[in-house]
């Protein structure tokens, strides 16, 4: 293989990786938030969702998977983790499923 061809799956496996966590890292906020919050209108959720978010930062430069940050890539981390916990948590409340 060439090197660009290297560095070319590097970067999708990256970008497929860091897809992934951001939105399995939204369905468990979105679980946590049917767990702790008591309905639609509970700023709980939204702290929930917000911590969540912040902590997939730090521990994807632990675990090596990105190495620096631009801020589009926040945003997509932040947008992917959003709109997975918003479609979750809108089946967990229009069910009425109790996680925990």
């Amino acid at each position: 293989m060439s090197t660009e061809a290297v560095e070319a799956r590097s970067a999708h496996i990256r970008a497929v990786t860091v897809t992934m966590v951001a939105t399995l890292a939204g369905v468990l906020a979105a679980v946590l938030s049917g767990s702790f919050a008591s309905g639609a209108g509970d700023p709980l959720a939204l702290a929930i969702l917000v911590g969540v978010i912040l902590v997939q930062f730090p521990a994807m430069k632990l675990v090596g998977i990105v190495e620096e940050y631009s801020t589009k890539d926040k945003l997509f981390v932040s947008f992917m983790s959003f709109c997975l916990w918003f479609v979750t948590w809108g089946i967990l409340l229009t069910t009425d499923t109790q996680v925990f």
